[in-house]
């Protein structure tokens, strides 16, 4: 017996030479070159294929009626509303990656609002996958993180009547360069996931997390390539720390420590209080040596009892970023699309999704890059 992704398969190439009869049967019928026998021709093709569509389809449907039948069985006998959604979440994966549609029940049972189908991911999967916090991605621990679609947001969290409370002057005039509004973008990228025919026909429980995790590691290391890309793409250049085009101010020092520690005083006191400090563990551990001369004590010192603010390491941070994180905003936009793929080189299937997002550095005032000075 044919699977639903193999009828399915067979509706739209039978539904295709229908169409195309009846385009020809509609181009026949006008020309008065045409014979009856060229018409009735046309017509007995176009009624043979509308009797194998249907025929088709009724397998599809009796099919996808069982296959339903057994899922909201199966929903059923399941207690547990995390495993229930669990469940549900598996089988949006293996609907999508046998080519059928993922039913009604399905994204009722994610709590999704779109009943009515189609290829946009429930935005309960598209919350776990996206609103998460990544190990992988440490600016996830201090930037802002949203999933909003059009967003638009001010520049500062609050304003006065009177535009000179504005104490920082490079605030100001960003402000008054840029305006005190950051409208996020839509910037396309995929995650692939690849998954075995074993994990696919696995527990729900394994194939979930399998792909989970692949799509947060996708997620997490396009976060990290765009922030921190001292190259970026062309239409990419605004969400990198170190573009042109973003011109952060850059702060010097004899050593890295001296350069980080002028380039916190340097920030204004509105961002200074909450700054914090992204380096690579490389360059933290050149600054203890530094600093150590034979004193083992520092070693094992907190990085803050060090350099005076919170360290996070992120081997992408190329030069030391010091500033106020929350400036840093990850934005996706609601509308992601679930499809599949295959790798001819290994036969593994891949679970991909299409995913649009942005980065804004809201305020570029609140940022400082640390750099040594080349000694002559």
């Amino acid at each position: 017996m044919k699977t639903l992704f193999e009828l399915k398969q067979d509706m739209t190439t039978v539904g295709q030479q229908l169409q195309k009869v009846e385009a020809q049967l509609a181009e026949k019928a006008v020309d008065p070159k045409a014979t009856m026998d060229d018409i009735q021709a046309l017509q007995q093709s176009k009624k043979d294929l509308q009797m194998r569509f249907d025929v088709i389809k009724e397998q599809h449907d009796q099919l996808e009626a069982e296959q339903k039948a057994k899922f909201k069985d199966k929903l059923g006998k399941i207690e547990d509303p995390k495993q229930k959604v669990v469940s549900a979440k598996a089988e949006l994966i293996r609907a999508t990656m046998r080519g059928k549609a993922v039913s009604t029940d399905i994204l009722q049972a994610l709590g999704d609002n779109n009943t009515g189908g189609g290829k946009f991911l429930p935005k309960t999967v598209a919350n776990d996958i996206i609103m998460e916090p990544l190990a992988k991605n440490p600016l996830r621990e201090i930037s802002t993180v949203t999933n909003i679609t059009n967003l638009e947001l001010p520049k500062l969290s609050y304003t006065l009547d009177d535009d000179d409370f504005i104490a920082d002057t490079e605030t100001a005039k960003e402000l008054k360069l840029t305006g005190d509004t950051v409208s996020f973008g839509r910037y396309k990228f995929k995650v692939f996931a690849g998954i075995s025919e074993t994990v696919l026909n696995g527990t729900d429980t394994n194939l979930v997390q399998h792909v989970e995790n692949a799509l947060r590691s996708g997620i997490a290391a396009k976060e990290k390539k765009v922030a921190f890309a001292t190259s970026p793409k062309t239409g990419e250049e605004h969400m990198s720390f170190y573009s042109t085009q973003n011109n952060i101010k850059k702060i010097t020092g004899e050593n890295l420590y001296k350069a980080i520690k002028a380039a916190i005083s340097d920030l204004h006191e509105d961002y200074r209080e909450n700054a914090k400090i992204v380096m690579t563990f490389a360059d933290y551990s050149e600054i203890i040596e530094l600093l150590a001369n034979g004193n083992a004590t520092l070693y094992t010192a907190q990085p803050e009892q060090i350099l005076g603010k919170p360290v996070i390491f992120a081997d992408g941070a190329v030069k030391p970023i010091v500033g106020d994180f929350s400036y840093s905003h990850f934005n996706y936009d609601i509308g992601e699309l679930f499809e599949r793929d295959k790798d001819i080189k290994t036969g593994i299937e891949q679970f991909v999704v299409t995913a649009w997002f942005d980065h804004q550095i809201k305020l570029k005032s609140a940022f400082r890059i640390a750099e040594v000075v080349a000694t002559p």
